[in-house]
């Protein structure tokens, strides 16, 4: 059999292990089960603590690392460390996830005892429901597969494949019933370019104060026009009221347009020529979020307001499509 032969074959044998369990979910005692180990995460007042050997505590590892980042507090913690004192990080409070195939690991055993002494919930994850892990377990959820990948049929491979999928799903459903949100997530992940993404908003951004070109509906366009090449953000201005609201705006574009129609531009006023419905976004919203209008209106800058402010929305800043790019 060649290479890419074998690969495909593994493949297809460990997404196939996942559409298992997904078809299982249709039958009532799986379904209830697993709904039960959602509702156990989402109302866990201390840790969800998972724990597992060998592959499967590599595949604890990550469900405890994806639990923690969206809104579920958890550590991992390993059998063996465990039996040497390792047991007094589990609290009332807390959840286990215990992960093992066979459901008979030594080092699990001495784990399964105090948790079981202390009635602290546990969910297991195993393949044997005759195990002493799965007649331990608060809830039990049938991680079985018909073969492993592995062509000795002796590495774990299909079975630590569909661990990690069902722990993924645990996650993602105790996700939405918490109500979970982007800017949750983001305060979790801080750092580099993810937490850059959703961290920053329009007013991190944009420009204020002098920066602006702002100009009123009766200024001359020979004024306008110095005023547009003078400021940090060249080829736009906004045209403003008394007040400071935003009535309209003028681009390079509108510009084109007036000297193709062969029109006396000097002679005109702001108002002649503005736009009367300039796209606007409110200065708390986040940067992402106008990077997102500007292409799909297929415009490059966008006046700021500040909805949170009381009285009329005055314009309070500028963002151009390059700020965000250089983000």
């Amino acid at each position: 059999m060649s290479i890419i032969a074998e690969a495909k074959r593994v493949l297809l044998v460990e997404s196939q292990a996942i559409n298992n369990f997904s078809e299982k979910l249709n039958d009532k005692v799986i379904e209830e089960a697993f709904i039960k180990a959602v509702e156990l995460i989402v109302n866990c007042k201390g840790k969800v603590i998972l724990t597992g050997m060998g592959k499967s505590g590599q595949v604890a590892r990550k469900i405890s690392s994806t639990l923690s980042s969206t809104g579920t507090p958890s550590l991992f913690l390993h059998p063996a460390e465990g039996s040497h004192g390792d047991m007094g990080v589990i609290s009332n409070s807390d959840l286990v996830i215990a992960i093992s195939y066979g459901g008979g690991s030594n080092e699990l055993i001495s784990l399964l005892k105090f948790v079981t002494r202390k009635s602290v919930p546990l969910i297991a994850l195993t393949g044997n429901l005759k195990s002493e892990l799965a007649k331990s377990a608060s809830v039990c959820i049938d991680v079985s597969v018909l073969e492993e990948a592995c062509p000795l049929k002796l590495a774990p491979t299909s079975s630590s494949t569909l661990s990690l999928a069902v722990g993924d799903a645990l996650s993602m459903c105790a996700l939405k019933e918490k109500g979970f949100k982007k800017e949750d997530f983001a305060e979790f992940h801080p750092g580099g370019s993810l937490g850059k993404k959703l961290l920053t908003r329009v007013s991190d951004v944009m420009h204020t104060g002098e920066a602006l070109p702002l100009v009123t509906e009766s200024t001359s366009m020979s004024e306008v026009l110095s005023i547009m090449t003078a400021k940090e953000v060249r080829g736009v201005a906004g045209v403003v009221s008394v007040d400071g609201m935003l009535v309209g705006a003028i681009t390079d574009g509108d510009i084109r347009r007036s000297l193709e129609r062969k029109e006396d531009l000097i002679s005109l006023t702001a108002k002649d020529l503005m736009n009367i419905t300039p796209k606007t976004i409110d200065a708390n919203e986040l940067a992402q979020k106008a990077l997102f209008m500007m292409q799909e209106f297929k415009i490059q800058t966008l006046f700021c307001i500040d909805t949170s402010l009381e009285g009329p929305k005055k314009t309070v800043g500028l963002i151009h499509i390059q700020n965000l790019l250089q983000l």
